[in-house]
């Protein structure tokens, strides 16, 4: 009985194996489904956005599916997230919105390039090593050194210019939601750092 029981048992953990995959394949199938039905009007067809709606593409997972449930309970108040998204978000399911995000992910993001250059060195030193003088932290801490993201963090490397800029600029007003200490750290950011950071971080790849 032994042997055949450890046969069985075996078979099992080949079994859910497998199963496991199949899911994960389903999964981004019904993401691309959804996706391709519903986002891509704002997000472009390849999801990698235009200036004034955000690149999807290769963001994180865990990103994603955090700022849906955000925009779904409207703790992410930003205005044109309130007016754009929050009702959307509203009607996802947490398996819909696990499928969209593990889709996104997959998505290979592409370069925007669409900042000032002549301010790209600034910003680069400003995402790298912060300012001290200010009291502002280096961006790379949460953001990861090449500003592809970390866990929950978002990817902010070939962005568009216009969306960081604007987002750091609504940050710098006070709205927050999605990221509850990006208002106090981008109080501290003048229009010319918030100017710099967003053209620099367009040009990352």
């Amino acid at each position: 009985m032994k042997p055949i029981r450890l046969t069985i048992a075996l078979l099992a953990i080949v079994s859910s194996s497998v199963s496991s995959l199949a899911g994960d394949s389903d999964v981004i199938g019904f993401g691309e489904k959804y996706v391709s039905r519903n986002c891509t009007w704002c997000h472009g067809p390849s999801l990698q956005g235009f200036a004034i709606s955000p690149r999807l593409a290769g963001q994180g997972r865990q990103y994603i599916e955090n700022q849906l449930e955000r925009l779904r309970s409207h703790s992410r108040n930003n205005p044109y997230s309130v007016a754009y998204m929050a009702n959307t978000a509203a009607s996802l399911s947490p398996e819909t919105a696990h499928a969209v995000a593990v889709y996104l992910s997959t998505l290979t993001p592409e370069t925007r390039a669409d900042g000032n250059k002549d301010r790209a060195a600034e910003g680069e030193a400003i995402f790298q090593g912060g300012i001290p003088s200010s009291n502002v932290p280096a961006c790379a801490f949460c953001h990861g050194p090449e500003a592809q993201g970390v866990r929950e963090m978002p990817r902010l490397g070939g962005q568009s210019y216009y969306y960081l800029k604007r987002r750091l600029t609504q940050w710098n007003e006070g709205y927050s939601g999605s990221a509850e200490h990006m208002p106090g750290v981008a109080s501290t950011l003048s229009p010319d750092n918030i100017e710099a950071l967003a053209s620099y971080l367009s040009f990352v790849k």
